[in-house]
């Protein structure tokens, strides 16, 4: 009898806690589960060919397999990077418009200003990889080296055209900072993106490009353009013979690219530790580790709590060399 009763009492207790956690739970939470249930946008906020488009048509392809939902690169162009950074700002929290964000998320709210708060519009998703930049030059330069490029453009102040991928881009602070290491004065021709950059600078309109590794190793290896160095502290594994720019002639300098991918805020936790979880287990793959590291890049995986905290990070350090080096909004 006693036992009954207590029986009762606990079917009773379990069905109202039962009730109670199932409405407790937001109405994301079947969303997340069911995540995703149609194709996935994965806006890269620059144009075909450069670092972000290779690394975000990486991860898409290898998304789509693990996902099960095809997973679209979309290139959306333009203020370097800001219009397809704002049409993600401006998505539906749901997960399935993701953002490749670089270097240029960080930079481009101390020289412009932005339609959106890059530190309150973004939920943080996961890393992706690190790479250098590479101090490339137009063949016809007769500068074979760092020191030989500092000299001639010393004795041709405001002469040498440097192309960037943007005004407040990694490349152009990059350069910025080498103009300021070396009492040089060269002229800034910003592009829409490496791959123009790049282009321009291959048939001599512009004669150095700090380019990122990632998509510059192509056309080092046609011969095309000729690296003068690297930005990273140690030499690349892709290109050994080649010295860093500080061990060249310029001490301490030094810069890198990375890559993450970003969602609106107020994306549920559970849709953005899957993708977190998805790209994790994408970065390990060997195949993925050989493709990047083949094109300069190093994978680097961290939660989005530390991916987060890394830009806050390198937002707060651009701040501070635009102030240094004397870089303005053009």
């Amino acid at each position: 009898m006693f036992k009954n009763k207590y029986l009762y009492t606990f079917l009773a207790l379990t069905a109202a806690f039962t009730a109670i956690t199932a409405k407790a739970q937001p109405a994301a939470t079947g969303a997340a589960q069911a995540y995703p249930a149609k194709t996935v946008r994965f806006v890269i906020p620059f144009p075909p060919g450069g670092s972000n488009d290779i690394v975000g048509r990486v991860m898409a392809t290898a998304l789509t397999e693990r996902l099960g939902r095809t997973v679209v690169a979309d290139n959306r162009a333009g203020g370097n990077s800001i219009i397809g950074t704002e049409l993600v700002a401006n998505s539906p929290p749901d997960g399935y418009t993701l953002l490749i964000i670089s270097t240029s998320f960080t930079t481009n709210p101390v020289i412009h200003k932005l339609p959106f708060d890059p530190r309150k519009a973004f939920d943080w998703v996961a890393m992706l990889g690190v790479g250098p930049n590479v101090l490339a030059v137009t063949q016809s330069l007769p500068a074979k080296n760092v020191k030989e490029l500092i000299a001639l453009a010393k004795a041709r102040p405001g002469q040498l055209v440097y192309a960037s991928t943007g005004v407040g881009s990694n490349a152009h602070f990059a350069t910025e900072l080498f103009k300021h290491m070396t009492g040089t004065n060269m002229i800034h021709v910003p592009y829409k993106g490496g791959g123009p950059a790049l282009i321009d600078t291959i048939s001599g309109q512009a004669q150095i490009c700090l380019s990122s590794l990632i998509q510059a190793i192509g056309h080092f290896r046609s011969n095309k353009l000729r690296a003068l160095g690297t930005s990273g502290a140690k030499r690349s594994d892709i290109l050994p013979d080649v010295p860093t720019i500080a061990e060249a002639g310029v001490p301490g300098y030094e810069t890198q690219n990375w890559w993450g991918v970003a969602v609106s805020r107020g994306t549920p936790p559970a849709i953005i530790q899957r993708l977190n979880t998805e790209i994790g287990v994408i970065l390990k793959h060997p195949e993925t580790e050989k493709r990047l590291r083949g094109e300069g890049a190093e994978p680097v995986i961290k939660s989005p709590d530390e991916l987060g905290k890394y830009v806050v990070n390198e937002m707060d350090k651009w701040v501070k060399l635009a102030k240094v080096a004397g870089i303005k909004g053009e």
